[in-house]
């Protein structure tokens, strides 16, 4: 299976036509510090998270480099095994919560949109 990185990439770049890792800077006292965002558009600063223990913070993230930047947070979850688990349950419960955008997208969608991306690149000449 494709990793994190790799699937928010995806997704980022084929599906929300965003920039993936976005970093930004803030400051703490005397000390310079910087997050990096997993997405951003126009209008979004967007937490990307498989359905694990390692996507509990995401709303904190989405929610702080929104303050930084200006832009709409939001949430996306992708679902490795078709189903709700616990973590899902705990990042969707918190995101309505502060009433965050949040969405879900199947892994394997991910890579055959990937796999596929190029077929919807193709100009077919019409009629002239």
């Amino acid at each position: 299976m494709a990793s994190e990185l790799d699937l928010a990439a995806i997704l980022c770049s084929l599906v929300l036509g965003g920039t993936p890792e976005v970093s930004h800077p803030y400051s703490v006292g005397y000390d310079l510090h910087r997050i990096r965002v997993d997405c951003e558009t126009d209008t979004h600063v967007i937490e990307v998270g498989l359905d694990k223990r390692s996507s509990l913070d995401s709303v904190q993230q989405a929610l702080f480099a929104a303050s930084l930047t200006g832009k709409k947070p939001m949430v996306v979850m992708i679902d490795t095994d078709a189903r709700e688990g616990p973590f899902e349950l705990r990042v969707r419960t918190a995101a309505q919560m502060v009433e965050i955008e949040r969405r879900t997208y199947d892994a394997d969608f991910l890579i055959r949109w990937q796999m596929t991306s190029w077929l919807r690149e193709i100009r077919i000449p019409g009629p002239s």
